[in-house]
């Protein structure tokens, strides 16, 4: 009994610690397989002591507040519902009810209040008794109505996601290192920026899921109740009505889909079509007696890891990737996976030749569930894979991560350019990686000023392999192109950790486009900037306290003219008489 307490209170440890990185820092230190495993030892070791520790994750719902945003109480306490990965589970929690079997989708919750048909207040889940109040980003939503017909007070719960599809729309402007991690983060981000313009360059939806309480009386069915607020202008989950026999085809049917949905979702719901009789189960301390959650049974397969390819990104991060003999998983051929960072590589103790099981996590990205034989023989390299230079293992957040040191690394240099000549960058049309690659190796590109003094090797350059005269003008024509650009697009372009195009935005706006202003702002200054934190400013005054950063910059700069400015885009109105007739509500 003591060992098993013992084993307990160590699990209660390792998932809150997995939770806090994953919800509030964007980080994982285990694989989601992982956390499920060592979550259902731990629910089943709390059934064999019957003990359940205060703090233990099986009745502790993770929470994510911020201190920026208001916060305000919900109507209704948000539970976390239970979950299985059996159909026979969910025959016996139907038994001879009508269920709706919908999507579980995976984004942030959402409260939406609507009052005279307006809508106005959005709020977060947060710890599920308190949110977060997000109603000016919940308008820039791309499918939520701001007005709706019904004139009753309506309030409701969705789930706010972005596509798949616009989520690698977003990373391919970014490279490996830049790149957001999932759906699911980015929207969660996204949701809760301190502004709302940035919220809606995310092209964040809103799917409804349930109907809270409303004024008038609709159904007691949830079927019905789904209809009639798709009949108001929401988008509602995608559901199917069904019943002890039909519900294993329904589910093999959603299986089937979630191959092909756009819309991120880590499984399924059931609930009760009946809405009274749902409503007369109550709840447990941390689950209502309505639903039920079933999460896909994950398909492994296991396979001989044959190497770790070290990868460098354009800020140094080194990342480990597996390859392993190939196996068949979800009707795709799969030979290689992210291992993410060094902490989950240690965890894993993977070594060349073990026996080590894959699967696709929801259905779509390859992981690594497990290592049988856990030799743990890899060596960490202590070079750069790259410019052969040092590496060196840095600690944030308690994950470890390896990174080049080299400055002039060339996969920096490579992956550098590519964010720099990348549309919402400078926009350098017709400049490839593999250009980029051959300007490199040949050593007439060595830092962004360069690309502005290519003329010089015009015979060099057209005799490139599958170049030629016409693929040289073209691009000449692009870089000339480019030398009159947006301020906020060039600062996107330099790199800076952490700066994206839309807090580039954020900074040149509060400091109107003056870049001599800008190049040299205080930690002060930045952090009065809503949607600019501590993180932020730090590494935006790390990365221009660096004298060879500003050295670059500053010649680039006598290349190129910004043609924004704040001031004359205030007096385009100016000396102009406007005349508005009609009604002005």
């Amino acid at each position: 009994m003591e060992k098993k307490l013992e084993r307990m209170k160590e699990l209660i440890d390792i998932l809150k610690e997995a939770s806090k990185l994953y919800y509030q820092y964007s980080t994982s230190i285990m694989t989601d397989f992982e956390y499920d495993r060592l979550y259902d030892e731990l629910v089943m070791l709390e059934k064999e002591t019957n003990t359940v520790l205060s703090n233990s994750p099986t009745i502790n719902v993770e929470y994510e507040i911020s201190d920026a945003l208001e916060q305000v109480e919900h109507q209704a306490p948000m539970l976390s519902l239970s979950k299985t990965k059996s159909v026979s589970d969910l025959e016996s929690f139907l038994g001879d009810n009508e269920g709706i079997l919908s999507w579980k989708l995976d984004g942030l919750t959402i409260v939406l209040t609507y009052e005279d048909g307006k809508l106005v207040r959005g709020v977060t889940r947060g710890t599920g008794t308190i949110g977060e109040v997000v109603t000016e980003n919940v308008k820039r939503f791309k499918n939520i109505p701001l007005t709706i017909p019904y004139k009753g007070n309506l309030v409701l719960r969705g789930e706010a996601v972005i596509k798949y599809s616009d989520f690698e729309k977003m990373n391919e402007e970014l490279d490996d290192s830049t790149q957001y991690k999932n759906p699911r983060n980015l929207c969660s981000g996204s949701v809760r920026q301190l502004d709302s313009n940035v919220t809606a360059e995310r092209n964040v939806n809103c799917i409804i899921f349930a109907l809270i309480s409303c004024d008038d009386y609709i159904s007691n069915s949830k079927l019905e109740q789904y209809n009639w607020l798709r009949s108001l202008g929401f988008e509602v989950v995608e559901q199917m009505k069904v019943n002890k026999k039909t519900l294993e085809e329904c589910v093999k049917e959603y299986q089937e889909k979630i191959k092909t949905y756009d819309i991120p979702s880590d499984g399924l719901v059931l609930t009760y079509d009946d809405i009274e009789y749902s409503n007369s189960l109550g709840n447990t301390a941390k689950y209502p007696r309505h639903s039920i959650a079933f999460k896909w049974q994950d398909v492994t397969e296991e396979t001989t890891l044959r190497n770790i390819v070290w990868q460098t990104s354009r800020t140094g991060l080194i990342n480990p990737v597996a390859i392993f003999d190939t196996v068949e998983l979800e009707g795709t051929e799969v030979s290689r996976a992210s291992v993410h960072n060094l902490s989950i590589m240690e965890g894993l103790k993977l070594g060349i030749g073990d026996r080590i099981l894959v699967y696709k996590a929801n259905m779509i990205i390859p992981q690594i569930a497990g290592n049988l034989t856990k030799s743990n023989n890899i060596i960490i390299p202590d070079k750069c894979p790259i410019c052969n230079e040092s590496s060196s293992i840095i600690q944030v957040n308690d994950i470890k991560y390896l990174y080049c040191t080299n400055e002039l690394c060339v996969a920096k240099l490579l992956k550098k350019l590519v964010l720099f000549c990348s549309r919402n960058a400078m926009n350098i049309d017709g400049i490839s990686d593999a250009i980029l690659s051959k300007l490199i190796e040949e050593k007439l590109v060595c830092s962004y000023k360069d690309l502005y003094n290519l003329g010089q090797y015009k015979d060099k350059i057209i005799n490139f392999e599958g170049f030629g005269l016409k693929s040289y003008n073209n691009l000449m024509d692009s870089i000339e192109k480019s030398r009159s650009v947006k301020l906020a697009n060039f600062i996107y372009a330099l790199g800076i950790p952490e700066i994206g195009l839309s807090r580039a935005k954020l900074i040149c706006n509060k400091y109107s486009n003056d870049f001599d202003k800008i190049k040299n702002l205080t930690f002060e200054e930045l952090s009065i900037i809503d949607g600019i934190g501590d993180v932020i400013a730090s590494e935006w005054i790390k990365t221009f306290s660096n004298d060879k950063f500003i050295e670059e910059v500053e010649s680039l700069v006598k290349e190129i003219t910004f043609i924004d400015n704040v001031n004359s885009n205030e007096l385009k109105l100016e000396n102009k008489t406007f005349v508005i007739t009609g009604s002005v509500y």
